[in-house]
């Protein structure tokens, strides 16, 4: 099965919920729609799950036009946020309702129960009743009522966002590796980065319903064709810090520093610099890397991680720490921003250079590829 959406507008009482969205899914591909609560990821699933209907544009699944289609005739599946199982029935006829529904024969639907129980480990539990599981096991059967069905196409939007942490690390893994064997097009919502990282295949980008930027995963994070897109795909944001280009060098702040070759041949003018919260350090690695003297705001230590949120003059940035540290508010710091870890942005916030280990600047169209509705 293909998906096309063409020219896809959501208006609802004037207010647009979807603005002209071009994408395709490929057969077979998962995918990611990557963006922040209300960018219109779910407002994108309910159209193509046929939920909702276009204010403009067309739904195409292999070639056909099913934009009037409603839902019951589409060879769709969906997985929420929430555990929603049938509480009165067992495990294993929730995951059985959909064949039942559709009148396969008894065998038949024993024989698919039991392994897609077993792909999910919940084969011992298929005679316990919902509310005797815990939330990941919950979760799980609900996947695996979607799964059975054996659709086209399976949504899920945003299933792991009610689990704890390690529930979500394993179903992740298991639904990576689940449909690495399954010739069904995905499509998994998420306002996190990481997790779209952990996914892998195809990422797309959305802020306040437009699709900003599409492709592999890889590709769409080491190459964001814009600040949005690069402040999109990073947690924390991605440090976006004022300078300017003048005779082969360049200035950010109070600090002057010479380029590599990579960026040697942007024109002169103002840009915007981009690091990685992550890249930045509190020890000296290079030689060429570029210190920069700032005081404290707040160290926010998240797990093994400390966010220190510094500021200055003309300059605030957020580090990613490995570990726990403690800073007093107003602690001068001096932190470290490698030259070859940096990414350029023009004023309007187009990347026109990316670091040199991605070489970006040797295949220009690459960038372009990415930008789906600009």
């Amino acid at each position: 099965m293909s998906l096309t959406l063409q020219n896809i507008s959501r208006v609802v009482n004037g207010e647009s919920y979807i603005d002209n969205a071009n994408i395709t899914f490929e057969p077979g591909s998962f995918n990611v729609l990557l963006g922040r609560t209300l960018a219109g990821k779910t407002s994108l699933m309910r159209l193509i799950a046929g939920l909702d209907k276009p204010t403009h544009g067309n739904i195409l699944m292999d070639g056909v036009d099913v934009t009037g289609m409603p839902v019951q005739k589409r060879n769709i599946a969906m997985v929420y946020q929430q555990f929603i199982n049938y509480p009165n029935l067992t495990v294993y006829e929730n995951i059985a309702s959909p064949l039942k529904i559709a009148g396969v024969n008894s065998s038949t639907i024993d024989t698919r129960v039991k392994a897609v129980a077993e792909m999910l480990h919940i084969e011992q539990f298929l005679q316990r009743f919902p509310l005797e599981l815990s939330g990941g096991q919950q979760q799980r059967t609900a996947m695996a009522r979607a799964l059975i069905k054996e659709g086209g196409l399976i949504l899920f939007d945003e299933p792991l966002v009610n689990l704890d942490y390690k529930l979500r690390e394993e179903l992740r893994f298991e639904l990576r590796e689940l449909f690495k064997v399954q010739n069904t097009i995905a499509i998994y919502a998420s306002t996190e980065p990481n997790e779209a990282l952990a996914l892998g295949g195809v990422t797309t980008l959305m802020h306040e319903g437009k699709i900003i930027q599409t492709g592999p995963v890889n590709d769409v994070y080491s190459l964001p064709n814009s600040i949005e897109s690069a402040e999109l795909f990073s947690e924390p944001p991605i440090n976006i810090l004022e300078g300017a280009i003048h005779n082969g060098k360049a200035t950010m702040g109070d600090v002057t520093f010479e380029f590599n070759e990579n960026l040697g041949s942007i024109d002169s003018g103002e840009y915007n610099f981009g690091i990685r919260p992550h890249h930045m350090t509190m020890e000296q690695k290079n030689s060429n890397d570029i210190a920069l003297d700032l005081k404290v705001d707040v160290a926010e230590i998240s797990g093994s991680e400390t966010f220190l949120h510094m500021a200055g003059d003309r300059i605030t940035a957020v580090a990613q720490l490995t570990g726990v540290h403690n800073f007093h508010t107003d602690t001068p710091v001096r932190v470290y921003l490698p030259v070859d870890k940096l990414y350029v942005f023009d004023q309007g916030g187009k990347m026109v250079q990316a670091p040199h280990y991605f070489s970006a600047s040797h295949n220009p169209e690459k960038i372009k590829g990415f930008a789906n509705n600009g």
